[in-house]
């Protein structure tokens, strides 16, 4: 590699990449803009809000928190808060697919962009494999409820333990293979109907747990909350770090910015927005479910279903139940909606293969890279287990709010002349609690993490080197003005 020409082009590993090119990008892109600020909020909403609020919440007042669980998420919401910030300044400033990968790319260089695009690729991936194979285990346990027994081959992946699969035999979680299937077709609708189907059961979500709030609320037995700290206030604190992830989604549908009528306008309004939202549901479906069930007798895998049997209200459970897995459902949309962009962006800028930038003539959406996303999930949600797919997740989010609460910062005091249309307050300390905290929870990963983590990122280097490096648009002057 030969020395640095200019920080902005040249031959350097940290060329970076003009914004003035980037909104020119967006302007002339081959993505329909048809997103309004309630339906990209939807979509923000749709990605926070899943699991955490029907498994998450009971798991860790069970085992962790005690009633304090809301202290938990406050926690949790605060510090997401100061990155969400964050995010919420540069959709107003660059208006562009890709959202971390893009920011990364713009202020910190390329290859930092690329790692954190590329981790993003498999991190987003496995979510949506993660939430399908939660949604298999909710369905079966319906149909179960309900009497109906399917074959034992199509309950799990190889070797899934109390789902009837015989060691050794031939088997696939078939329900969650084709959930991904199916939500990458919804995508390929087009963005103006795949919104429609993703506002629809947020919606549809959101009236199940005001549901729960309204109803649960008549049997809050106040004596439940005697002892609101049991595990101590450093339980509430441990409970912030597993429920954080619970937090997050405004990230996957920043993604979506290219694709909003007014993004400059709408995108940072609607991460505050969705963060807003769900943190209000969070909280008040905490207080209610630890109302209702002592914290030790709180069913952590289908909190609120069997809170309400508990109270005599058993059909109301299988109401929540349904509920749960239509709403979760959003979260694979979001966040296949997030990795799809952040791929196409690479593409467009070169670093991955153009052919996968190409966008469908009659709904203007990356169909190729979708199907291929799709079809990657589906294999990962059929033939891995849960706790292997999960295992995926996390840490390359968890960077990613670092590069971006990084970024801001550096961009503020490199360019203060640009146009915000948001600025984050209190700057720069509250980036700098978005990177501690996301370093801090960090600390709390598996050394198998990290060791997945060091292999994926080495793959992602020699990728880069061997191939990225030389075929980006920034490499190629002559056609850094012909983007697709």
């Amino acid at each position: 590699m030969t020395r640095a020409q200019s920080p902005s082009g040249g031959r350097s590993v940290f060329r970076r990449k003009p914004i003035e090119q980037v909104t020119g990008e967006s302007e002339s892109g081959g993505l329909a803009k048809s997103l309004g600020l309630w339906q990209l909020t939807a979509i923000g909403v749709g990605g926070i809000i899943g699991a955490g609020i029907f498994s998450l919440a009971g798991a860790v007042a069970n085992k962790t928190a005690g009633p304090a669980v809301l202290i938990s998420f406050l926690i949790a919401g605060i510090a997401s808060a100061a990155a969400a910030f964050s995010y919420a300044e540069f959709a107003g400033l660059i208006p562009k697919a890709g959202s971390a990968y893009t920011y990364g790319y713009v202020v910190l260089g390329e290859l930092a962009g690329w790692l954190i695009g590329w981790d993003l690729l498999l991190e987003y991936t496995a979510i949506v494999a993660v939430v399908a194979i939660g949604i298999s285990g909710y369905f079966n346990n319906l149909l179960g409820m309900l009497g109906i027994e399917l074959p034992a081959w199509m309950l799990g992946a190889p070797g899934t333990e109390g789902e009837g699969v015989a060691p050794g035999s031939y088997s696939v979680n078939l329900f969650a293979a084709l959930l991904c299937l199916l939500i990458a077709y919804v995508l390929n609708l087009g963005m103006k109907n795949a919104a429609r189907f993703e506002s629809a059961l947020v919606w549809l979500k959101v009236g199940v747990v005001l549901l729960v709030i309204v109803v649960g609320v008549f049997h809050i037995n106040t004596g439940n909350y005697s002892n609101f700290f049991p595990f101590g206030f450093g339980g509430a604190v441990t409970g912030a770090a597993t429920v954080f992830f619970a937090v997050f989604g405004y990230d996957a549908m920043s993604t979506a910015a290219e694709e909003s009528k007014d993004s400059q306008k709408h995108m940072p309004k609607a991460i505050i927005y969705s963060l807003a939202i769900s943190m209000v549901l969070y909280v008040l479906a905490c207080l209610v479910l630890t109302g209702m069930v002592h914290y030790t007798k709180i069913d952590g895998e289908a909190a609120f279903a069997s809170a309400f049997a508990d109270v005599g209200l058993p059909a109301l459970g299988m109401i929540i139940s349904v509920g749960a897995i239509l709403g979760i459902l959003t979260v694979m949309f979001t966040f296949m909606l997030g990795v799809t962009r952040v791929g196409f962006a690479m593409s467009r800028d070169g670093l991955l293969p153009q052919f996968l930038a190409k966008t469908s003539k009659k709904h203007q959406v990356p169909s190729r890279i979708t199907w291929i996303v799709g079809v990657c999930s589906a294999f990962i949600a059929g033939f891995l287990d849960i706790s292997a797919a999960a295992e995926l997740t996390n840490i390359g989010i968890l960077l990613a709010f670092v590069v971006v609460c990084v970024a801001v910062i550096v961009l503020r005091y490199r360019r203060p002349d640009l146009p915000r249309t948001f600025r984050t307050p209190g700057m720069p300390v509250v980036p700098i609690i978005g990177v501690v905290f996301s370093i801090w929870l960090i600390t709390f990963l598996q050394p198998e993490t990290w060791l997945r983590f060091a292999i994926w990122f080495g793959i992602g280097l020699a990728v880069y080197f061997a191939y990225s490096y030389r075929k980006s648009k920034l490499n190629q002057p002559a056609a850094a003005s012909t983007q697709d």
